[in-house]
């Protein structure tokens, strides 16, 4: 496992947070462990993206309208759209990217764009 950006406030790892990147042929996967009542904070990126939900139960909130998934789930998350996750269970979840960089501490700060006013 390793440590994700450290200027990047939105992915900061914890006792109710756990990351890991995989990055294979141009195509990055985060898989991030959730404790129950844990969250992601409010963050968007320029470009559309997949996230799946290997386990567990969220609640997602894409600008303000929230929406419930249980595993196994795939979500689409629009461009420029301002989105958060919380665990209302333990879950396994997975945001997908289409990128060419594999260095996890350069990861965040080129696909994130922190949102000054979270959801």
């Amino acid at each position: 496992m390793f440590p994700t950006a450290k200027k990047n406030r939105v992915f900061e790892e914890s006792e109710e947070l756990q990351i890991e990147h995989h990055f294979i042929g141009g195509v990055y996967a985060k898989r991030m462990i959730l404790k129950a009542g844990s969250s992601i904070n409010s963050h968007k990126h320029n470009f559309d993206h997949m996230s799946i939900l290997a386990s567990g139960v969220v609640m997602v909130t894409v600008d303000k309208q929230i929406k419930s998934y249980a595993a196994p789930a795939l979500i689409q998350i629009k461009a420029e759209k301002a989105h958060k996750i919380a665990a209302i269970t333990e879950c396994h979840w997975y945001c997908i990217h289409a990128t060419d960089i594999v260095d996890p501490e350069l990861i965040d700060e080129s696909l994130v764009v922190e949102e000054e006013n979270a959801i």
